[in-house]
């Protein structure tokens, strides 16, 4: 096993593939389930349709699914003087409650990009819209810098509308960067899940974007049960790693929310998990050292439960600085029923239903699964911490799936084709 020094000092370089610019899906297929599937399966590679998963999957397995909605999270405003400035949302400031700021009125505050800064230095930019055929004028103010984000204040003159109609009305869909082309209207629908709900997204988890209701139906018939969660995405699932190692790049912080439900069946299948995605792994494998954090420390709160980048690689300790568990190391390990149970007796303590915390882990090599068993996920970017994720899934064995992809012609990232990779 690694340390996390020895998870530190690994050269992304060594995570490097040749991606010709024409095997970037730049749009999704007409059906979404007739998109090809690899399955890696201890070892052996082989490919098949994504139409034909369930009968890849053991019956009566859970299956957990990211039900996040993206945003429309661009918003464009032109200066008197001609100048178009972009501000791109990243997450809510007041109210910082995702569900809250939707619903919020006249007011609000968002953490954002902001293009073409140089020429907003000063003063309000406002833009006329309508609503529900009513004019709106909405202003949009900055308030400064807020780490490596822009503080900026909205306020709109209609107390009749909220913040998401606003979305709705003017707003633009973020599609990947890689994709080189401008927003379409199809892609309101084709870059969502047919399951998304709670809008919180700045990118879509791409994996759930070649389900259908028919595949969800097949999987149900199968005996597959589902659960969902939600991780909000960030703009940073698409940061690079610009360092030689991974232990100077710094990973993004997401919103979490699981359910108490979802953690009773997590408990009646044993703690183990079919995930939809990379952003259900980082929830699910985050959800066992919250469990950890709350067996050591009974009384923290909701944000204290934040994981930490590197907290994976590290010794839990007890209150009074002593060793409980190694996370890592020579001594047994708390398994993963044992930490879900710690966690949702902790929710019940504190009568919650739902647990809202954060997340900043990175999964790499070294890093040991708990909860995610199977994985479902697209082809990722060479030199990406996606791609260390899968890594770390596969035992370091991505370069076989990878060269598959790429000789059998698989289209790659978020409008590409899938795989279901059983280590």
């Amino acid at each position: 096993m690694q340390s996390v020094m020895n998870t530190q000092e690994i050269h992304i370089s060594e995570y490097n593939y040749d991606l010709p610019d024409e095997r970037i899906a730049k749009f999704p297929k007409a059906e979404r389930d007739q998109s090809k599937l690899l399955i890696y399966h201890h070892g052996e590679v082989g490919e098949d349709l994504f139409f034909n998963l369930p009968k890849y999957l053991p019956k009566g397995a859970l299956m957990v699914f990211n039900n996040t909605k993206v945003i429309q999270a661009r918003l464009h405003f032109r200066k008197e003087t001609g100048a178009l400035i972009e501000v791109f949302l990243l997450e809510p400031a007041q109210p910082a409650d995702y569900e809250q700021m939707f619903q919020t009125t006249e007011r609000c505050s968002w953490l954002c990009l902001v293009g073409n800064l140089k020429k907003w230095k000063e003063g309000a930019l406002t833009r006329v819209l309508q609503v529900k055929d009513e004019q709106v004028v909405l202003t949009a103010a900055r308030r400064g810098e807020h780490g490596t984000s822009q503080w900026v204040n909205f306020s709109w003159d209609n107390p009749q509308v909220n913040f998401a109609e606003i979305l709705d009305a003017i707003g633009e869909l973020p599609i990947p960067p890689y994709l080189n082309r401008e927003t379409q209207e199809s892609d309101k629908t084709t870059y969502q899940t047919v399951y998304s709900k709670i809008k919180g997204s700045v990118a879509a988890p791409t994996a759930g974007l070649h389900f259908t209701n028919r595949v969800l139906e097949a999987l149900d018939a199968h005996g597959i049960e589902r659960e969902e969660l939600t991780l909000h995405v960030g703009a940073g699932t698409f940061k690079p790693v610009k360092s030689d190692t991974i232990g100077q790049h710094e990973m993004h912080t997401e919103y979490v929310a699981v359910k108490r439900h979802t953690l009773e069946r997590l408990l009646a299948h044993d703690g183990q998990a079919i995930a939809v995605g990379t952003t259900s792994v980082r929830t699910l494998e985050s959800l066992y050292y919250m469990g950890l954090k709350v067996m050591n420390c009974p009384d923290l709160t909701e944000e204290q439960l934040h994981v930490n980048q590197w907290e994976p690689y590290q010794e839990v300790r007890g209150e009074r600085g002593e060793v409980r568990e190694m996370i890592r190391g020579q001594r047994s390990e708390v398994r993963g029923v044992e930490a879900l149970r710690a966690l949702m007796d902790w929710m019940d303590r504190h009568r919650l239903t739902t647990l809202h915390s954060s997340t900043q882990i990175i999964i790499a090599p070294g890093y040991n699964y708990h909860i995610v068993k199977m994985l479902v996920t697209n082809f990722h970017q060479p030199q990406s911490t996606l791609l260390l994720l899968v890594s770390a899934f596969v035992k370091g064995d991505w370069h076989r799936i990878y060269d598959y992809a790429l000789a059998h012609d698989f289209r790659f990232l978020s409008y590409g084709d899938s795989s279901l990779l059983i280590p």
